[in-house]
């Protein structure tokens, strides 16, 4: 089995570039911002990073294939690697230091590509966290400077702490009700957003968290850290891992209660 700790030493030296480029514009007066076809923003950091990242990634694994959220896929094989240069592009642009830039490599498996490594790097708040297949998840400011992560041992919800996006998205698919079913049994809500529930479930202090509408790239990374943290990392469908364009994370012991509340429809 292989031991991925090369690609993850890797996914440090690629968020050390990437954290130059993004804090360098982060609040700059002259940040270039453009509206998507899906009417999300993004700005020139967003690009200049994953160009970065894919140049690099071109040099050190040129047999590896790349996703990436503003350039799209590039290469075929068994070894992806999935990148959102700025996970949090609104936080961004608007001064907010919540962002990362998530880096992941996924493998071609049995269900589709899954992640072995993936690595959220989040420079305004002077955090990074991390997790390779097998190793365990961790945090801290360099590979040989971290701590290891554990998920809670919640086992209640009316103990539980609850993270979310927004409740736009419950509404239009048709689940609000459920959503707010949930959100009266548990100890307490807060609406982070983005890559930030995810991490604090891993790390504990959070219990789950649940976005209702996701891509790829905005899960692979999360996914890893929170299942090698001791979490569980599914689709609101219940499948495993983070191609059910949605996702539902949790410390594994309030998961089947997580998913039961998130896909009532009524």
């Amino acid at each position: 089995m292989p031991d991925y700790l090369d690609d993850l030493r890797l996914a440090h030296v690629l968020a050390d570039a990437a954290d130059a480029v993004t804090m360098e514009r982060f609040k700059a007066l002259d940040l270039k911002v453009e509206t998507k076809p899906d009417m999300t923003p993004v700005s020139e950091a967003d690009k200049a990073a994953e160009e970065l990242i894919r140049s690099q990634l071109q040099r050190a694994r040129p047999r590896d294939a790349i996703l990436g959220e503003e350039y799209g896929i590039e290469g075929t094989g068994p070894r992806r690697w999935v990148i959102d240069p700025i996970d949090g592009t609104k936080n961004y642009v608007r001064g907010v230091p919540v962002w990362a830039t998530l880096i992941s490599l996924t493998e071609a498996a049995e269900g589709g590509y899954q992640p072995v490594v993936g690595l959220v790097s989040a420079p305004a708040l002077g955090r990074r966290w991390w997790a390779a297949k097998g190793h365990g998840a961790f945090t801290g400011r360099s590979l040989s400077k971290a701590t290891r992560l554990h998920v809670s041992k919640v086992s209640k919800l009316a103990d539980a702490s609850f993270a979310y996006s927004s409740l736009g998205g419950w509404e239009e698919r048709g689940q609000l009700n459920g959503f707010l079913d949930l959100t009266r049994e548990v100890w307490r809500t807060r609406a982070y957003g983005d890559f930030w529930p995810y991490m604090m479930v891993a790390e504990g202090s959070l219990d789950i968290c649940a976005e209702p509408e996701l891509s790829l790239w905005d899960m692979a990374a999360n996914a890893i850290v929170v299942m090698e943290a001791g979490g569980a990392f599914t689709g609101l469908d219940g499948r495993p891992g983070p191609h059910s364009g949605n996702a539902a994370a949790s410390n594994g012991l309030l998961h089947d209660e997580l998913l039961s509340y998130l896909t009532q429809r009524y």
